[in-house]
């Protein structure tokens, strides 16, 4: 009686679908994006802005812009203290999102802002102006991302610097001297909160002239400064 011979096992393994190498490559791709972003946030902590979107933006409109990058500790504490008075006071205690101020917007029914510092600072150096969803999205899944990545310190810095203070003219030393005629790191507490006072609007408002609404508004900044001096709202960003 012949023997029946077993048919040999085959290593041979199916291939997968075009579904499924599409799904993978997508995958790598969505993935080799995500490091690549996080790369270019991470290499920002410590390389100074060249430029950004809406400066370029900027200078196609008027042919030129001025920025003059400076780190923070040539930048008067007053301005710092200042800028975060009057656009983000809990710019110390968030992570990027400033839920207390959002819930706020909410009830007084969208005619507030609510955006932080941190927030402000995704929007100008790595997206473009605008009000559209899908900017808002990316800003919301930016921002966390550079809150990981950044201290509080280089936040501030970045915003002082790539802000817009005036037609054309970026950041706080551009701004000291053309409205002041005095550095960054000369400015008084008075000049520093009329600098802020014009933010975010500073197409409309003038810190070297002065509507009586800026004016107004710079003393409440000056007081603001002074308050989260005493109460350690600064300390996140000061020595």
């Amino acid at each position: 009686m012949a023997k029946r011979t077993k048919p040999k096992a085959t290593n041979k393994q199916v291939k997968p679908s075009l579904r499924q190498r599409l799904r993978k490559w997508v995958l790598r791709f969505v993935f080799g994006v995500c490091a690549l972003v996080c790369l270019v946030i991470l290499a920002f902590r410590w390389i100074p802005i060249p430029v950004t979107p809406y400066m370029l933006a900027e200078n196609d409109r008027f042919g030129t812009y001025s920025y003059d990058w400076t780190p923070l500790k040539d930048i008067s504490p007053y301005a710092a203290r200042s800028v975060v008075a009057a656009e983000d006071a809990n710019f110390c205690e968030h992570w990027g999102f400033d839920m207390s101020a959002i819930r706020a917007a909410i009830e007084d029914g969208g005619q507030r802002g609510a955006s932080t510092i941190s927030q402000q600072v995704v929007k100008n150096v790595f997206l473009w102006q605008g009000r559209s969803w899908s900017r808002k999205a990316l800003e919301a899944s930016l921002t966390p991302v550079m809150e990981l990545l950044w201290t509080k310190q280089r936040i501030l810095e970045v915003y002082l610097n790539v802000a817009e203070f005036d037609e054309g003219v970026f950041g706080i030393q551009e701004a000291a001297r053309t409205s002041f005629g005095v550095t960054a790191a000369d400015l008084s507490p008075r000049q520093a909160a009329r600098l802020a006072a014009v933010l975010p609007s500073p197409k409309n408002r003038s810190a070297s002239a002065p509507s009586d609404f800026i004016k107004k508004r710079s003393l409440a900044i000056q007081d603001g400064a002074a308050t989260i001096a005493n109460d350690g709202r600064s300390a996140c960003f000061e020595d």
